[in-house]
């Protein structure tokens, strides 16, 4: 019985993260070539193999001279047994397919030069066509007239799609690796400057000296997330301008974190410096290779940044290291600063993507209007219209202030246009600044096990599969921080609860100034 149950319910799960998706491939060879091309078709109508060599093939006959919206100048024994190619046009699909059906034809493709979408018809229409319809690109034709001829063998399937993709699995391990990193960062580097003698730990004024910023006011976190508010508005309403800008500030702002995090690795592996000096003044050859290197790959993301086939890559190295370099550079003062920030931010990011949607012209929330475009369709739902353009279309600028990964098993999705899976650098930052806070706390204790440190990561982990369980579950985009701030905030709370060191943790910088300085 107990094992009936546990079929049953993995089957339902089963089911509910396996879509029927309406893009599929087309298959064309001659026999020692082959090539693949998109289709877009309609499952309860059409249904196709989910592999390839499950696939039937059939000759491919050229008749785009035609709409077929009837059989007059079709001989039925040239298309008898073999798939067609029309042009769309001038009567409905299901018509064309009838047509077709008639004139013993195996499989329909329509040649479109206007943007594919799923092919329709009257409920009615669905159960009299008993062969495949599907829509590709005109220009698709075209190419593999080229380089096949006239004798094209195709098939047509459609891959299983499932919500459940290794781009998760990647995203996350991203995410907790740059959290980790940056906060094990951010405690090395309060252990240096407490055995050089900088007194306070954490004051604003001595991080101030050192290069790094400390939020220690509540009023400057509130004014803090009142300019994300303000920004976050002037992206929306004036994106085609200010994208440019964040575009400038991210390529300057990346490279400076790139060599940051690299200079730090090379002191770590002591690599020495190799200085030189002209006209007395001083040059580090480490230094100038480090900012050659940075400056370069800035400067290739930003030349090919549209380039969605492999850029990924590099703007999730330079995201990684701009996370990492701003969870070491800011810092917040103690506790009580960091259940305020995180607080805002969660109601923030909570209603900016679930509130807004509701005072937005086309319904779609600011957060990932700004996120991922103007001009972008979103993340697609399962009831969703695909609309793949025919023609190449110029890319539309987007904000680089997310981690991006190709989803890899989306085979056809991807001929049809690139997936991804995406990511907020606010998702990895906010958290990650409470997870550099709790191992700063672990330097101040002498904390030699880092349990602060360590629960907030396990905490962060656990929010970060939480989010995207439900992510899966529903079908949705979900705003990662309404799951990360309860988990990272009442772990750390209840770590410093239970080893009765609340009172200290609240107060923190501020706490450890004053015993510094006590007689």
């Amino acid at each position: 019985m107990e094992r009936t149950v546990i079929i049953v319910f993995l089957s339902v799960i089963y089911s509910a993260l396996h879509i029927n998706c309406q893009e599929a491939i087309l298959h064309i060879s001659n026999g020692g070539t082959d090539r693949q091309y998109c289709i877009v078709h309609n499952h309860s109508w059409t249904p196709l193999s989910q592999t390839l060599d499950a696939a039937v093939q059939y000759p491919l006959v050229n008749m785009t001279s035609t709409v077929l919206c009837d059989t007059s100048g079709v001989s039925p024994e040239v298309v008898k047994g073999k798939a067609l190619v029309v042009m769309r046009g001038e009567c409905e699909f299901s018509q064309k397919a009838l047509v077709a059906q008639s004139l013993g034809a195996t499989t329909l493709l329509i040649a479109s030069n206007t943007s594919l979408i799923m092919p329709s018809a009257n409920e009615s229409e669905y159960a009299k066509v008993q062969i495949p319809l599907a829509l590709m690109r005109y220009r698709d034709f075209l190419e593999a007239q080229q380089v096949f001829g006239e004798g094209m063998q195709v098939k047509l399937y459609a891959p299983a799609y499932s919500k459940i993709d290794p781009s998760i699995v990647v995203m996350l391990l991203i995410s907790i690796v740059t959290v980790a990193l940056g906060g094990f960062w951010s405690g090395a580097c309060e252990r240096d400057r407490l055995s050089n003698g900088v007194a306070g730990g954490g004051s604003g004024e001595n991080k101030a000296d050192s290069g790094e910023l400390s939020l220690y006011s509540p009023l400057k976190v509130f004014m803090f997330v009142a300019l994300m508010c303000g920004m976050l508005i002037l992206m929306y309403y004036f994106y085609n301008i200010l994208v440019y800008i964040i575009i400038a500030i991210f390529c300057l702002a990346s490279a400076t974190a790139l060599f940051s995090c690299l200079d730090a690795v090379m002191d770590l592996m002591r690599c020495g410096t190799g200085s030189f000096s002209i006209r007395n003044v001083n040059f580090s050859v480490r230094s100038l290779i480090l900012a050659a290197v940075c400056i370069s790959v800035s400067v290739i993301w930003a030349v090919y940044r549209n380039e969605d086939r492999w850029i990924w890559i590099l703007q999730d190295l330079l995201g990684i290291a701009f996370c990492l370099n701003f969870m070491k550079t800011i810092s917040l003062s103690n506790f009580k600063i960091c259940v305020i920030l995180l607080s805002l931010l969660l109601v923030y990011d909570v209603f900016f993507v679930f509130i807004t949607p509701f005072f937005t012209k086309n319904g779609v929330s600011i957060m990932v209007q700004v996120a991922l475009g103007p001009d972008a369709s979103g993340e697609k739902t399962q009831g969703n219209m695909v609309e793949v353009p025919a023609e190449p279309q110029a890319p539309s600028e987007k904000l680089p202030v997310v981690m991006r990964v190709p989803r890899f098993l989306a085979w056809a999705q991807n001929l049809c246009g690139m997936q991804f899976s995406i990511l907020g650098y606010g998702d990895i930052i906010v958290p990650g600044l409470l997870v550099a806070y709790c191992s700063r706390f672990d330097v101040w204790i002498n904390s030699s096990k880092k349990i602060y440190f360590l629960s907030c990561c396990i905490a962060y982990l656990l929010g970060m599969i939480t989010t995207f369980a439900v992510m899966l579950l529903s079908g949705m985009g979900q705003p990662a921080l309404l799951y990360l701030v309860p988990f990272t905030l009442i772990t750390s709370a209840v770590v410093a609860g239970c080893r009765g060191e609340m009172r200290q943790f609240w107060s923190g910088t501020t706490y450890e100034r004053e015993e510094l300085t006590a007689p």
